[in-house]
């Protein structure tokens, strides 16, 4: 049996414990009494995976339905996955421990697109065939795909039946009532696909055909079998009515954030230039903080967890942050509960919600600047000045912190080497203001962290028609800022250029570069985010191999009148509003935040009116 074999081996392993299953909270079923079997697989580690918020969500909804069934599965350390080459033990799920082959859906969350290696790697070791055309007829095995980095699915089209755009609340319930029918009926795969892409925010990719100039850009897209010219992304519009769970699976060992998490908004207002989160989430949706604090305390109570962590992209920017914290914190406190409270902004910190931090937690605190002067800072649309920075700052460690973290990216749009010099010197504006407070911590030194990511354009960002810089501009910078810091009080560190320039690739990458991917893989590539794995020298091989030119996705500039791979997907933000927001930026000139004025995304017209009552219309 199956089990046995597992069994045998969980002890020559490290960590045993990410492939037995059997958590507190894992959802167990009576197979002879389900109709539809998903396999929610996450490409990366368990300790990654169980960490991400969306499979405890989707994991929890599928499983109410007493016909269907959600089980996890996650791609094995290196150790393991030997022992399941050599023992011929297929890639499973952790509920029944039964080869995720046999299920009716195979679904991956693309959240990194370093890790789509690691999709080809586990479909391999579960016996399934990579490519959707070697699949046969029968209607099992429909391998899915959703989260943000499908919002351009085309580098990885070749691999997948279906992709899911936008949340998948309602839509991946949809798809399982659809095929639960289709099944019953004998229907095959071809035809449960046809049906499949009617389904609002669904894309079948084998109905979709590029042709392309010689110059390798795109000339044009056919359509078949009746499938929409666009396929537009799914939304919730009331977050206070959407399902969230009250439980959640604890695992036996410790993972990366081994906490509760409570989701308290979605979407951002801010509108960063480089951001592909704050347009693609869009529209801006709170929940109330009756239902944040009820959520909050149903998991903590259920699972045990003694600290919880308010999910969202700009936590700070709830219109009830002050109430919503003091609610909160009457109960954490009271229980013991830490409260963690990421996602915080420079120009809306305060000295009252330091406070309410200061009650909760003693860890240290990150703002993000992302350009080194207020000319960069301008150009993408950051909205924070320096005055800003320094007055939280000032708050930081007036309220007894000694040390601040200032995230930066470099390589951004117009970025010069005088910009770079400005990280630097901000990093010392900020250490030497630590030496004016006159009730610092005595005999203690300022710590100023500086961490810098390199930029990589996205799509559905004002910046996505941007080429990224080449390594060797990269590297130039890395060396300038450190050249340019003076004092061993700031700490500075930087990503690997060639980790970004892969991402950037396979971001803006079109159907050709499924050929590369799998040729990386089949050259030994996989965790490819993880530092001890990646190996360029094998892409660049693969591109070699291909005949492919990473240089054409990542450092070109995109026109704006191109097709690009991503135009038939409608993430709700439209071509022209990036257009005019690239423009914008090449002038050095903002734009204000949602709350303040509505900039003409596109979004409203999509959601039946305006996303602020006090905004002006869409234009």
């Amino acid at each position: 049996m199956l089990r046995e074999k597992i069994e045998k081996h969980l002890l020559s392993v490290q960590k045993p414990s990410r492939y037995i299953g059997g958590e507190v909270g894992s959802i167990v079923k009576d197979k002879s009494k389900v109709d539809v079997r998903f396999a929610f697989c996450f490409p990366d580690t368990y300790d990654i995976g169980m960490s991400h918020l969306g499979m405890k969500i989707l994991y929890s909804l599928t499983n109410e339905r007493e016909n269907y069934w959600c089980e996890r599965c996650f791609a094995p350390g290196e150790d393991f996955e030997r022992i399941m080459r050599e023992n011929e033990i297929p890639l499973y799920a952790l509920e029944s421990l039964d080869p995720i082959r046999d299920f009716d859906f195979i679904g991956f969350t693309m959240q990194y697109e370093l890790s789509y290696t690691n999709v080809l790697n586990m479909l391999d070791l579960a016996g399934i065939p990579l490519f959707s055309r070697d699949r046969t007829d029968e209607l099992t095995q429909i391998v899915v795909a959703g989260g943000p980095c499908v919002c351009n699915p085309e580098p990885l089209a070749d691999f997948f039946d279906i992709f899911i755009m936008g949340e998948g609340e309602e839509v991946n319930l949809e798809l399982m009532d659809l095929y639960h029918e289709m099944k019953s009926q004998g229907a095959s795969r071809r035809d449960f696909l046809r049906r499949a892409a009617c389904i609002e925010g669904i894309y079948v990719p084998q109905f979709y055909h590029f042709y392309y100039n010689e110059d390798g850009t795109i000339r044009r897209m056919e359509v078949t079998d009746g499938a929409p010219e666009t396929v537009r992304k799914r939304i919730i519009k009331d977050l206070d009515k959407v399902y969230y769970p009250d439980n959640f699976v604890v695992p036996f060992t410790e993972i990366v954030h081994d906490r509760a998490s409570v989701e308290v908004l979605r979407g951002c207002i801010r509108g960063c230039r480089f951001c592909q989160a704050g347009f693609i989430y869009r529209p801006f949706r709170e929940k109330s903080t009756e239902v944040i604090c009820s959520e909050t305390k149903a998991l903590c109570e259920n699972t045990g967890y003694d600290e919880v962590s308010l999910a969202s992209l700009s936590t700070s920017d709830h219109s009830e942050i002050d109430p919503m914290l003091t609610k909160l914190i009457d109960y954490t406190a009271g229980e013991r509960i830490n409260l963690s409270l990421p996602s915080l902004r420079a120009d809306n910190f305060s000295e009252s919600l330091l406070e309410k931090i200061k009650k909760v937690r003693r860890s240290g605190l990150t703002f993000a600047a992302e350009g080194g002067t207020q000319r960069l800072r301008d150009v993408i649309n950051k909205n924070v000045t320096e005055d800003e920075i320094m007055n939280t700052c000032r708050i930081a460690f007036e309220g007894g912190y000694t040390g601040v973290k200032l995230y930066f990216m470099m390589g951004l749009p117009t970025e010069t080497d005088e910009d770079i010099v400005g990280i630097a010197e901000l990093a010392q504006r900020v250490a030497d203001l630590y030496y004016t407070i006159e009730d610092r911590p005595k005999g203690r030194g300022v710590q100023v962290s500086v961490s810098t990511a390199t930029f990589v354009p996205k799509p559905f960002t004002p910046f996505q028609f941007e080429p990224q810089d080449t390594r060797e501009m990269i590297e130039h910078k890395q060396k300038l800022l450190l050249d340019s810091v003076k004092t061993k009080k700031i700490r500075v560190s930087y990503h690997d250029p060639n980790v970004s320039i892969l991402e950037a690739v396979l971001a803006k990458g079109d159907r050709r570069l499924c050929n590369v991917i799998y040729s990386a893989w089949r050259k030994g590539c996989k965790f490819d985010s993880w530092s001890e794995y990646f190996r360029f020298d094998r892409w660049s091989e693969a591109f070699d191999e291909c005949g492919i030119d990473p240089g054409f996705y990542a450092n070109r500039r995109f026109s704006y009148d191109e097709i690009l791979p991503w135009d038939h997907i409608d993430f709700f933000v439209s071509k022209d509003f990036l257009i005019r927001e690239n423009k914008t930026a090449h002038r050095g000139e903002t734009t204000p935040n949602c709350r303040q004025r509505c900039s003409g995304c596109g979004v409203n017209k999509h959601i039946g009116g305006r996303c602020f009552d006090q905004t002006e219309s869409c234009i």
